[in-house]
């Protein structure tokens, strides 16, 4: 009984340590969630500065450039899966890639061949452990994106989307699955396409006292054009990165929340069993003194 009361207590011990593990992971998960959030709202000016300026420009001008441009017949679609590259976040990355398998299949129904790009290790993990090919990924950033990466993933989408029909590497769309920040309590794994571009009008009536501005383009609009939507692109990639962020985030805090609840409840559950044991024990003790005890008196009875 004393060596099962050792092991209770061995796994109490240790199970206090996972806490504390856990208990720290939550806290760190959730002090930067509170910065994925400042960062996505410091982001979101420039966004919406530079999709209204993109909105003006295909709005005031008539002129179908390369990035708007629907493909007659579709063949080939690319699919950026954005995924943690770390564990401990319960499903985050497992739903966002069930969304990615859902994306392709459709795809696949249409007609069209996929090619997929990932970013994080957990995705590329997964398609290699299944032997799936992967034209491109990244990783090493997905708590903490900067937009250089985003610019980077965005150029060599773009590329691809550009290039000549019939070379290997073009695609005729581009789409990509990531988890949509919510709440903390809610992320909600999202696949939207990226290219061709569909730019929506306004159509809100302006303010008493607003008037329409003017545009003129310099030197073209086809050349604001081909500065504006490339940039237009990699802000947007930028911002599914920063709401992946913010989600692998939350649910790990959330993961580590219910590891560090379940600690607790094993901690009881031991410290239970091992009190059991201990009494159990002291019984058994007590018993064998009350025994040896009568014995001993029966003995000395029966020699007088």
């Amino acid at each position: 009984m004393a060596v099962s009361l050792r092991e209770y207590r061995a796994r109490i011990k240790s199970t206090e340590s996972m806490k504390k593990i856990t208990r720290a992971m939550e806290l760190i998960a959730a002090s930067r969630i509170i910065k994925a959030q400042q960062r996505a709202q410091a982001a979101a000016p420039y966004a919406r500065e530079l999709t209204r300026a993109v909105s003006a420009v295909a709005t005031f001008s008539n002129v179908d450039h390369p990035l708007t441009t629907e493909a007659e017949n579709p063949r080939r679609a690319a699919v950026l899966i954005v995924t943690s590259d770390r564990g401990l976040a319960g499903a985050y990355s497992s739903n966002v890639l069930k969304e990615a398998e859902s994306l392709a299949a459709k795809l696949r129904e249409e007609g069209k061949e996929v090619a997929t790009y990932i970013a994080g290790r957990k995705g590329e993990a997964y398609y290699r452990f299944r032997q799936r090919p992967v034209v491109q990924s990244w990783t090493g950033f997905s708590d903490q994106p900067n937009y250089d990466v985003a610019a980077e993933i965005g150029e060599t989408l773009i590329e691809a989307f550009l290039a000549e029909q019939g070379s290997g590497d073009d695609v005729d769309e581009v789409h990509v699955v990531y988890t949509r920040f919510v709440s903390m309590l809610t992320q909600e794994p999202t696949a939207v396409r990226l290219l061709p571009l569909e730019v929506v009008e306004g159509t809100e009536a302006p303010e008493a006292g607003d008037l329409l501005p003017l545009y003129e383009f310099e030197p073209s609009a086809e050349a604001v054009l081909d500065g504006l939507l490339p940039q237009y692109v990699q802000s947007r990639i930028f911002f599914c990165l920063l709401q992946a962020a913010a989600s692998e985030l939350a649910a790990r805090q959330k993961a580590m929340k219910s590891a560090t609840d379940n600690a607790d409840e094993l901690i009881k559950k031991f410290t239970r069993i091992a009190n059991q044991a201990r009494q159990a024990g002291i019984t058994q003790e007590i018993s064998e003194i009350v025994g040896g005890v009568n014995a001993l008196a029966d003995a000395t009875s029966a020699s007088d």
